[in-house]
């Protein structure tokens, strides 16, 4: 399955600052998939190790830093010649290692000549901060579940994709019945490749819920083994609740709603525990939408989203024909689906921060305020076709330098103060 970030590995092997690389994301994201497919496309050799229950590997970094010594080794564990330029040196679970982060600052200073990539999920490389951590001395590349434009690629539409890069409004609008069946396609498999996977090569709509079960399992399990054992009662009702604060009206995160009297300090960990985890992602509140929108932030205001739209239907047990049929999936739930899955494709951009806005008494809300480049973009997210935007019209009479964006099920069109965007081409607003 083609992969964005591919594209940004390129950039890595070819700068001539090149550093070790870090593919940073949660569980089961796809990055050794990526990073061995990367190898094999792009290098003559790969030596791939896996650094998880390996005593060898732990061997070969806590005898010291000798570079020689330990590039001698690694050839060894991998069976492979290791050349400067035309080997890609994988470690695979790095954080299982106990110096094995730490080794990429000598990688970088006595052996910049070898291209070094480690896959790490995000709670592992959090875990191995402080002293430890190379900083400044690796690359970093984030990795994200599949967007919808990945998934359409695998279910074999990448001629939709190409009307949608070019803007191709017209012949889109065409296509709109058929781009909408694909999005309840991706609201059900959502972005974790083995879902995907799948769900393209064996259409088993049981055996990708089994999949997105299995993964919410394994993170359940990640949540036993590594959080503080205090914070694991905080960090499942967290978790748990996400789904269902999503569907209130105000979307705005409460803690009242996790238990009777609770307060941030209590959950406070619990939250940031799951954000390094990369199993969520916090949107803070901004009270003015001006560059930079960070000056404006409120960390005291902030909705909580899931890594992935698939997760939240099989975390919620929501029926397959309750997604895939019809369209009710996009009215129901007051939104939450939807507003999950634009969260998703814009939080994966490059050079895209995003928040959201309300006033002070919470009369007024704008789902998402984004910086991207320059530019300040207030966005609205519909599930349906009724486009009455009363707050969103408001606030940018208030605020007439910006232009609106809103995300719905109508078709594309644009206005002096507002640019409606299909759901579906939510990565390609801006064409």
């Amino acid at each position: 399955m083609e992969r964005t970030a591919f594209a940004n590995l390129l950039t890595w092997k070819n700068s001539n600052d090149r550093k070790p690389l870090i593919l940073r994301g949660a569980r089961q994201v796809g990055k050794t998939y990526l990073l061995r497919a990367f190898g094999n496309a792009e290098y003559k050799k790969v030596a791939y190790i896996n650094c998880d229950n390996n005593p060898t590997v732990n061997a070969v970094f806590s005898g010291g830093y000798d570079m020689p010594r330990i590039l001698r080794n690694l050839s060894a564990i991998a069976n492979t010649s290791i050349t400067p330029g035309d080997t890609l040196i994988i470690l695979d679970e790095i954080q299982e290692t106990e110096r094995g982060l730490a080794s990429l600052k000598y990688f970088c200073e006595n052996a910049p000549e070898y291209h070094v990539a480690v896959a790490g999920s995000l709670l592992g490389i959090a875990l191995h901060g402080g002293s430890s951590f190379p900083v400044g001395k690796v690359d970093m590349i984030d990795l994200y579940p599949m967007a919808f434009s990945e998934f359409l690629k695998a279910i074999g539409e990448g001629r939709l994709l190409e009307m949608m890069a070019d803007g191709d409004w017209d012949s889109l609008r065409i296509q709109h019945d058929k781009l909408t069946d694909c999005l309840r396609q991706y609201y059900f498999t959502g972005g974790m490749p083995a879902a995907v996977e799948a769900y393209t090569t064996r259409h088993d709509l049981k055996q990708v819920r089994n999949i997105q079960k299995n993964i919410l399992q394994a993170y359940q399990d990640d949540m036993s083994k590594h959080a503080p054992t205090r914070e694991i009662p905080r960090i499942n009702m967290v978790w748990q609740s996400i789904s269902s604060q999503l569907s209130k009206e105000n979307k705005k995160f409460v803690y009242g709603a996790l238990k009777k009297g609770a307060r941030a300090s209590e959950f406070e960990i619990a939250i940031q525990w799951l954000k390094d985890c990369g199993l969520i992602y916090q949107i803070n509140r901004v009270k003015e939408p001006h560059i930079p929108l960070k000056f404006y932030e409120d960390l005291s205001a902030f909705k909580l989203f899931m890594l992935d739209c698939g997760l939240m239907g099989a975390q919620n047990d929501v029926p397959a024909d309750r997604i895939l049929i019809g369209d009710d999936i996009f009215k129901e739930y007051k939104g939450a689906f939807t507003e999950q899955y634009v969260m998703q494709q814009l939080i994966a951009m490059d050079d895209m921060h995003l928040y959201y806005y309300s006033n002070d008494n919470s009369t007024m809300e704008i789902d998402f305020i984004a910086q991207h480049g320059n530019n300040v973009l207030p966005i609205e997210v519909k599930a349906e076709e009724n486009l009455r935007a009363k707050s969103l019209r408001t606030f940018v009479n208030n605020h007439p330098e910006l232009h609106a964006i809103r995300f719905s099920m109508s078709g594309y069109r644009r206005q002096d103060w507002i640019t409606n965007v299909p759901l579906f081409a939510v990565p390609f607003f801006d064409r």
